[in-house]
């Protein structure tokens, strides 16, 4: 008979897959279509295909990855785990970064679309409020661009001050002016790599900063460009920023419309991209909502209060 076997590593992790009177394990059999039979730490699925295997596998290390990480509401991690799964292949729903601390997946059915965009796309546009999630796995995909040798450089940048970028009162040089500006992206990374690994990168400038307003003139090949707080860019930055793609590059942008602080004589540049660029097939464009925020509980109904708000 064929049978294809994985060991659970420990107790806390069968517990999860199995859940209370096996209901957990029932939800697995359901998404995969065919039994799962356990035989101590081992659990196993019988003359499947391949593909259902791979799926089999991945559920497993998932799990184990996400109890090791923490997580402890089995039910939780179960949903979370089964529900990411429904639109996209095995292969786009984890971000693998060498040398990481941890593997990257997406929380959420909104998070596995954006990753599969952010796999599949040259310039990825992605809008979505605090804790969902764009940030992170934007950075996350750059990191394993990089570390993969596929780019050659990762420059991150944003509109350093909302209305204008007036950096002089800041004491320090341009870095030490910019580093609070970017510091969400470099706690993002630090979530991913080793703060040694993250630091080396930045001396080697493998790791770029950079004010926007600084990007003119720059044309940038072979490397990831990551834009945050994208809403706070006006028109022409954005303009100047987009045209900025050299060869063998990706662009990653990411913003909350909800926060536009721009004085009210500016449109947002982002919102004004994604209007007129939609309707172009090698762009992709996420929105994510509410319901993808991953960060805190608390959060996600703070966010779901203000949407609300606003209708």
């Amino acid at each position: 008979m064929n049978e294809y076997t994985v060991v659970v590593p420990d107790n806390d992790v069968l517990s999860c897959v199995c859940g209370t009177n096996d209901k957990n394990l029932q939800l697995i059999e359901e998404h995969l279509g065919v039994p799962v039979f356990t035989r101590g730490n081992e659990l196993s699925v019988e003359n499947c295909d391949p593909e259902i295997c791979r799926k089999f596998q991945f559920i497993l290390d998932r799990i184990v990855d996400e109890v090791h990480s923490g997580g402890k509401d089995s039910d939780d991690i179960i949903l979370t785990v089964l529900n990411t799964q429904k639109k996209v292949t095995v292969e786009e729903m984890v971000i693998i970064v060498p040398g990481a601390v941890r593997r990257v997946y997406p929380r959420t059915q909104g998070q596995a679309e954006y990753v599969n965009l952010l796999h599949s796309k040259d310039i990825v546009f992605c809008t979505g409020s605090a804790g969902s999630g764009k940030t992170f796995l934007a950075v996350a995909e750059a990191l394993r661009l990089i570390l993969t040798h596929k780019k050659n450089k990762l420059i991150i940048t944003r509109p350093v001050v909302e209305a204008g970028e007036n950096l002089g009162f800041l004491p320090g040089d341009l870095n030490d002016k910019i580093d609070p500006y970017l510091r969400p992206l470099r706690d993002a990374m630090e979530t991913i790599l080793p703060a040694e690994s993250v630091k080396r990168l930045f001396e080697a400038s493998v790791i770029e900063v950079a004010p926007l307003a600084y990007m003119r003139g720059r044309t940038l090949n072979n490397a990831v460009i990551i834009l945050d707080e994208a809403q706070n860019a006006t028109n022409e930055q954005m303009k100047m920023f987009l045209t900025r793609m050299g060869e063998n590059s990706k662009v990653f942008v990411t913003g909350d419309p909800s926060q536009i602080d721009l004085p009210k004589r500016f449109l947002s540049g982002l919102m004004h991209s994604i209007e007129i660029l939609c309707n172009i097939e090698d762009i992709g464009f996420m929105e994510l909502t509410a319901e993808d925020v991953v960060r805190n509980q608390l959060v996600k109904k703070i966010v779901k209060a203000y949407e609300h708000e606003r209708q």
